[in-house]
């Protein structure tokens, strides 16, 4: 299992990194969906089999289809330009330091605190089940789950209203 957990993080950490390193935006959607099922890799390692497979459905593929239908309108009515050089080293160098102070103070907390095996509880029968996932879902977090459905509306509404603009 450990195993599984090592190479499924390093494949997050890859896709999260091609995100931030790759100069056209098609090329980061793809880095983001390696980063999604390197997140589902994760899930599994966790034996959460239902948030694995929703976030390769999910996010992996209908979140990442709108990305690429949007990144499509938006440059649909462009002629393509050069891509200035733009000098990223110094937001590199702050956003390097940041991660690696980031990393610091995690170790630094792993290391401080020892965990006894006997005091983890145990999770309750059906815990990560479908049933028990949809009855949490729509019941005790209806109202966040509808604002989300909202928000997600209001985002599409929005790229159809920018995209169908008119330069006069």
């Amino acid at each position: 299992m450990t195993a599984l957990f090592l190479i499924a993080g390093l494949m997050a950490i890859a896709g999260v990194l091609g995100v931030i390193f790759a100069k056209a935006p098609i090329h980061q959607v793809l880095a983001t969906v390696l980063s999604f099922f390197g997140l589902a890799a994760l899930y599994l390692s966790l034996e959460a089999e239902f948030m694995a497979v929703i976030q390769i459905i999910v996010y992996g593929g209908a979140v990442m289809i709108l990305f690429l239908f949007v990144i499509g309108l938006l440059s649909a009515n462009q002629d393509p330009k050069e891509k200035e050089q733009e000098d990223r080293g110094p937001a590199l160098a702050i956003g390097f330091a940041l991660g690696g102070g980031v990393l610091v103070m995690l170790a630094i907390a792993g290391l401080s605190k020892k965990i006894d095996a006997s005091a983890i509880a145990k999770l309750p029968a059906g815990f990560g089940t479908v049933k028990a996932f949809g009855a949490e879902l729509l019941t005790t977090n209806l109202l966040p789950f509808e604002i989300l459905a909202f928000v997600l509306m209001v985002a599409v509404v929005g790229v159809v209203i920018l995209v169908g603009r008119q330069k006069g």
